[in-house]
């Protein structure tokens, strides 16, 4: 090769080196280039404009310095094994903690094995969609106004009886034998705390979720949903059946808004039974299924129930925003579209089996927490 061939196929290496820098550098996200060991090795001008770090203060060092350590998770670990981590909290260098989403790629950089990590910071989203999830919430609360009562007013009533008579017996002057008197107070103490504890229940329920994920228990999730209803479904002779997997792996997510799911699904259960059951001359099965197993490597829930089903020509709108096959005042038609965009923040799915006059079911599946996959 002569010289001059040599210095025109090095200009074009050159220009070449100059266009994909150029184009790194203003592709509107950060990207970083991994080394095996997670060391950045390279990264593009977004990367200040998102976090605040020149390039020059984040070269050689670890990826995973970026995360919050109160996270803890395995981040490294996740790093290597998978292609999406969602919603995870990054450090910035000025502000406070962001939001991101992260697309991992493997690559290769001078010749060795490498990886190609996008981030993409969903701060605002987050926002907008904490305040619409927080809306759903209180209208929910709205609608569970019934069941509160319902479940309020059997400790009340205890305690109400419990109270006059020993009322009635201290006016009377009569003496109480002491384990009556015993049972009584052990009675009234006992519902005091179970007062107690749905008021805080839905003092916990109605608090702004957090978006940080942790690992969930999904069968006292569900039994912590059921139990703001249990009252009312006694109530209105619906009956409900558990089946519940006693050695289910955790789920990476919140437990607050999953409860919001499923106490959505339930209500959803339960005017779907009642509305079966007005319509009908004969007294129609009035059942509520929850089921939770293992399956397919997935942690799987199922709620359904003898209601009325959903036509099919409406079965691809339930999840449209303001959508509800309810009568009006019976529902705001945000509930379902809350609780799929809440599944699906944790890698999860929602499907819906149903036949008219029969019922439905809604099934929703969650990745186990990769730590104990």
């Amino acid at each position: 090769m002569d010289t001059d061939e040599r210095k025109r196929l090095e200009e074009q290496i050159r220009k070449s080196e100059k266009k994909y820098r150029e184009l790194f550098n203003n592709i509107p996200y950060p990207i970083f280039i991994l080394d095996k060991d997670l060391k950045i090795i390279d990264c593009n001008d977004m990367v200040f404009g998102v976090y605040g770090y020149r390039k020059e203060d984040v070269l050689r060092k670890s990826f995973t310095d970026l995360f919050e350590p109160e996270e803890n998770r395995d981040f490294a670990r996740e790093i290597r094994r998978t292609k999406t981590m969602n919603q995870v909290r990054h450090i910035t260098r000025y502000g406070p903690a962001i939001y991101v989403n992260i697309r991992i790629a493997p690559t290769e950089h001078a010749g060795e094995a490498a990886f190609l990590v996008t981030t993409s910071d969903i701060t605002k989203r987050l926002l907008v969609e904490q305040q619409l999830i927080q809306a759903g919430k209180m209208a929910m609360l709205g609608e569970m106004a019934t069941a509160i009562v319902h479940e309020l007013n059997q400790p009340l009533s205890v305690m109400k009886t419990a109270s006059s008579f020993i009322v009635k017996k201290i006016r009377k002057g009569e003496q109480i034998r002491e384990e009556i008197l015993k049972t009584m107070a052990e009675e009234i103490d006992s519902h005091v705390d179970r007062a107690s504890g749905i008021i805080n229940h839905l003092l916990e329920f109605g608090r702004k979720s957090e978006v940080k994920r942790e690992k969930v228990n999904i069968n006292e999730t569900v039994e912590r949903s059921l139990a703001l209803f249990m009252q009312q479904l006694k109530h209105r002779e619906i009956v409900v059946e558990k089946d519940f997997q006693s050695d289910l792996p955790p789920v990476l997510a919140n437990n607050n808004r999953l409860e919001q799911v499923f106490i959505n699904l339930l209500v959803n259960a339960r005017d779907a039974i009642e509305d079966k059951f007005e319509k009908l001359v004969h007294s129609p099965e009035k059942k509520i299924f929850l089921r939770t197993r293992l399956f397919d490597g997935k942690v799987r829930i199922e709620v359904a129930d003898t209601g009325v089903g959903i036509p099919k020509p409406l079965l691809e709108k339930i999840f449209e925003p303001f959508f509800t096959t309810k009568r009006v005042g019976r529902g705001t038609g945000i509930g379902l579209s809350i609780s799929l965009g809440i599944v699906q923040d944790y890698e999860g799915t929602i499907e819906v089996e149903t036949r008219e006059s029969v019922g439905s079911s809604f099934i929703v599946t969650f990745p186990v927490s990769s730590e104990e996959a």
